[in-house]
């Protein structure tokens, strides 16, 4: 007989108390109050930081205040999540020995795979790009972050149903490279040509787990030990403090671009700098010149986010080995040589990323 884990859905709310309730979750698996756990979630329209972000550096406060949108600062890592009724987010609370790793590389790839069989069954060809993405036809369709609480794992990912890029534009303090990052995103809408049914994909999700780790889900409820944790949790999160825990100068993020010559046009970089540690946060490129297939830039996009600017051409380099991609005359030599003009722009006199 299957081993029986725990379905719940805690629907529609601020983000303060869905984050709250992440933490009071994942405290409880870590007690091993309860069992494993799928949890599925909406937020109103907000700004999720990740717990190491700051949200001067990543938001515009006036017009997240002047338009209701809520921010909050996650307990998992990665990006800022611009959410509203239009996503659905789905967190698995597992323990070390569901998993039998604490790689969040390795748990990600995994739980990812089963998650895009699961957007698959609906029509689309969906697959894992690492991190921590999911894809249709090199456009990111879900993104997930994770937290580890000693052997607890929480592990949440958030689905395009339906979405308005404008507004999260105009939300984003990185406005101009924002344009850019969206036209790398899609919805199951724009894919499918209608809004599919929520409840169908929470469906699949579930299947798709249970496939996966050999299990049944039985739906529940939230418990009294929750709850006891959620109000607790929500006093600490619901604070100003909470959000403001990380705080850096804007002006140690900038955007910074860069162009470069090529015998067939044009190579565009726009990079997402972080000055303190000198990584590359986030990297965007357009060319004048046809690459095949078209997924290969945003690919490349993805395998440069995070990355410690001095092991840009290593990185490059591992990319293109052996990978089949017709995009004469560029070489990999032009991305890491645009990268670099963009960053240099920024670095102390005598200071070169390279080593």
């Amino acid at each position: 007989m299957a081993e029986t884990w725990r379905q719940i859905d805690t629907g529609l709310r601020p983000a303060a108390q869905n984050i709250a309730l992440d933490r009071a979750l994942l405290e409880a698996r870590r007690a091993e109050e309860i069992p494993s756990t799928l949890r599925f979630l909406r937020f109103t329209p907000c700004a999720l930081i990740g717990c190491n972000q700051s949200a001067g550096q990543e938001l515009d406060l006036d017009y997240c205040k002047a338009g209701g949108i809520g921010i909050q600062r996650r307990i998992t890592g990665g990006d800022v999540m611009h959410l509203d009724e239009g996503q659905l987010v789905w967190e698995l609370y597992l323990h070390r020995r569901d998993i039998g790793s604490a790689d969040m590389q390795a748990v990600s790839r995994r739980l990812c795979h089963a998650a895009a069989a699961a957007v698959s069954a609906l029509g689309v060809n969906a697959r894992f790009r690492p991190r921590n993405d999911i894809e249709v036809d090199g456009r990111r369709v879900s993104d997930s972050a994770g937290a580890l609480d000693g052997d607890a794992l929480l592990f949440q990912g958030t689905l395009l149903v339906d979405f308005d890029p404008g507004a999260k534009l105009r939300a984003s303090r990185l406005s101009s490279m924002a344009a850019v990052a969206f036209e790398r995103v899609v919805s199951l809408k724009e894919l499918l040509g209608v809004k599919p049914d929520v409840a169908l994909i929470k469906r699949y999700l579930a299947e798709a787990y249970e496939s996966e780790f050999g299990v049944e889900f039985v739906e529940g409820d939230l418990t009294l030990s929750e709850h006891v944790r959620y109000r607790a949790a929500l006093r600490e999160i619901g604070h100003p403090d909470w959000i403001n825990l990380v705080s850096s100068p804007a002006s140690e993020m900038p955007v910074l671009r860069a162009q470069r010559q090529t015998a067939g046009g044009q190579l565009h970089a726009t990079i997402v700098y972080d000055r303190q540690t000198r990584t590359i946060r986030q990297a965007w490129f357009a060319s004048d010149v046809s690459i095949t297939p078209r997924r290969v830039l945003a690919d490349l996009e993805a395998a440069l986010r995070h990355l410690p600017a001095n092991h840009l051409a290593q990185r490059v380099e591992r990319f293109f080995a052996g990978l089949d991609v017709e995009m004469q005359p560029l070489t990999p030599a032009d991305f890491v040589g645009v990268v670099q003009l963009a960053v240099g722009r920024v670095l102390p006199a005598g200071v070169n990323e390279n080593t």
